[in-house]
């Protein structure tokens, strides 16, 4: 029996999901999970390399602990984030997390080397403050991209530490605003123009290239081989990988972020688009013409605020018992990383005493209402009717969110696979077996 092992890892959260094929069906069992989040020190925001390190090892000596040793490794992890290494290989910490703030301003100064809209028609990708071209402005502005050596984007470090390889992935290099969208290769005028060393951009592989075998360490530490390949690293590259789309379909990966766009096969590089701010991201075979757009943040940092007191499904009921239908921008900069996220939707709202359930309540009616305006988005820049809507991943299972979308979008929505990222991963791993 083959097995694949998908190591899907989200802001908030992270899943060891190990696949076998059965009757040319992948079947799926979850071994390990473990909780992952954005540390502090000062005003700097930071991913724990170490303990994510730790998490994914403790996750894979799972699969050997209960005799189901997987023959292919793959990562999936949020876009944009990276760790910067030196000539010794040694890491230029911290790892900064995209809701760092050290980016205010960044764009700005940005433009004034190329114009944001010369910066679309290069790269296609939806202009927002924690790209990666803003983050490594920052680090070029400190010095400490002078003492890099080697960059490697999140999934790309985390295979590194597995096998001791270094090499790049084409999903989620091309969130980084610094690809031509059109050859999917690293743009070298831009990177010169912004001052940024060629050399630290390793050559792009497609997803189901082979990173190594675990390294002698890893292979103590598990008790087994195993071969890293990578998937589309990027999570929704995954996810979407696995959307069914019917006719002009849309998706809407749902989960921390929810990324709501179309498959394409070209990417959409006009004016309108740019407008839009609509991102051109690398798919699996496809190109991912979407919008970000603030999704579960939201809700998790509302139970965080409560100390969990109520469950997901508790929160939901509230907003369904509420008859307030007022809406706010998810993207708005307060709702970043607040302190209090409940007291950051009052002030979007303009309403300091609004009740908790009519808070809740603003949420879901302004996501859908979100969703609703990139639909029409989309038909009017690519001039074609939206026929339906996909709703994957863990948001997919809020019941009446779909309904709302449903209801804004007056398109007819189907929801799932809830696990659809390990499932894309795991789909480009047995291909490549």
């Amino acid at each position: 029996m083959a097995y694949c092992l998908a190591i899907d890892i989200g802001a908030s959260s992270g899943r060891h999901i190990l696949g076998e094929l059965v009757n040319g069906e992948i079947k799926t069992t979850e071994v390990y999970r473990f909780e992952n989040g954005f540390l502090s020190e000062g005003d700097t925001f930071y991913w724990d390399i170490e303990a994510l390190t730790e998490s994914i090892i403790a996750g894979i000596r799972e699969c050997g602990k209960i005799g189901k040793i997987p023959q292919t490794v793959a990562i999936d992890t949020w876009g944009v984030d990276y760790v910067l290494l030196d000539e010794n290989k040694n890491e230029l910490l911290p790892a900064v997390a995209y809701r760092d703030g050290r980016t205010a301003g960044i764009p700005e100064r940005v433009d004034k080397i190329i114009s944001r809209e010369d910066l679309y028609a290069r790269t296609g990708i939806q202009r927002q403050n924690y790209n990666t071209i803003y983050q490594l402005y920052c680090d070029k502005q400190s010095g400490k991209l002078d003492r890099a050596a080697h960059l490697l984007l999140m999934p790309e470090y985390l295979s590194y530490r597995l096998t001791g390889v270094m090499k790049s992935e084409y999903t989620i290099a091309s969130t980084t605003s610094l690809l031509d969208a059109k050859t999917k290769t690293w743009d070298q005028d831009l990177l010169k123009l912004l001052g940024f060393k060629p050399e630290i951009f390793k050559e792009l592989l497609i997803p189901g290239s082979t990173v190594g075998h675990f390294s002698p360490e890893i292979r103590e530490a598990v008790g087994f081989d195993a071969t890293v390949v990578f998937a589309p690293s990027h999570d929704t590259a995954s996810a979407i990988a696995v959307c069914d789309l019917p006719g002009h379909g849309m998706f809407i990966s749902s989960g921390t972020w929810s990324l709501v766009g179309a498959k394409n096969a070209y990417p959409v590089l006009t004016e309108a688009a740019q407008k839009a701010n609509f991102s051109n991201e690398g798919g699996y075979q496809t190109y991912q013409f979407l919008k970000d757009i603030m999704g579960m943040w939201l809700f998790q940092n509302i139970r965080k605020n409560l100390d969990k007191k109520y469950t997901y499904d508790e929160m939901m009921q509230m907003a369904m018992d509420s008859h307030f239908t007022q809406t706010f921008n998810p993207n708005d900069p307060r709702l970043v990383a607040p302190e209090n996220m409940i007291e950051a939707i009052r002030d979007c709202l303009g309403a300091p005493e609004l009740p908790l359930g009519d808070v809740i309540s603003s949420v879901y009616h302004s996501l859908a209402a979100s969703y609703a305006r990139v639909v029409e988005e989309i038909e009017t820049i690519t001039n074609e009717a939206v026929d339906a809507i996909q709703i994957v991943g863990g948001g997919s299972k809020d019941r009446y969110l779909n309904e709302l979308t449903a209801t804004y979008t007056k398109k007819q929505v189907q929801t799932g696979p809830v696990e659809a990222t390990a499932m894309g991963n795991l789909k480009t791993q047995f291909e490549a077996l």
